[in-house]
């Protein structure tokens, strides 16, 4: 389950609808756990780098070396990422899936047509293939 402030989600669905026509992306903080609930307090946008950025997302790697650092000055880990996808699907696309690479992190997604907002954790069992997993999300 993502624990999930209500104000964060609402930023990132306004950030979402504003980004429109380009995927949105950036990292949520907080409390991680593996297995459980994680609690996301915060959230860090970062900017889409990706060469079809109305498709796809990438955040660039400084960026996302930056974001990290401030998360660890503020004592919050790495709970998981959020992206948009402008015009559906409501759920991981298979480029989300080749892209995933953080096991057991929560995966946010907000989807503008049909508007959804969802969460998935990426699981990578010993063989190496991953799938996302659907998870609960609990507004606070």
């Amino acid at each position: 389950m993502l624990v999930l402030p209500a104000d964060v989600r609402d930023a990132i669905v306004t950030r979402a609808r504003e980004g429109r026509p380009r995927e949105i992306c950036g990292i949520l903080g907080g409390d991680y756990e593996k297995t459980g609930r994680s609690y996301a307090r915060s959230h860090y946008p970062a900017a889409n780098v990706a060469d079809g950025p109305r498709t796809r997302y990438r955040i660039d790697p400084e960026e996302q070396l930056e974001v990290f650092e401030r998360l660890e000055d503020r004592g919050e880990e790495i709970v998981g990422f959020y992206h948009s996808h402008p015009r559906g699907p409501p759920r991981p696309s298979d480029t989300d899936a080749a892209n995933a690479t953080w096991p057991d992190r929560s995966y946010l997604i907000v989807s503008l047509e049909p508007f959804e907002v969802g969460s998935w954790r990426w699981r990578e069992p010993g063989g190496g293939d991953g799938r996302f997993e659907r998870e609960e999300i609990a507004l606070e």
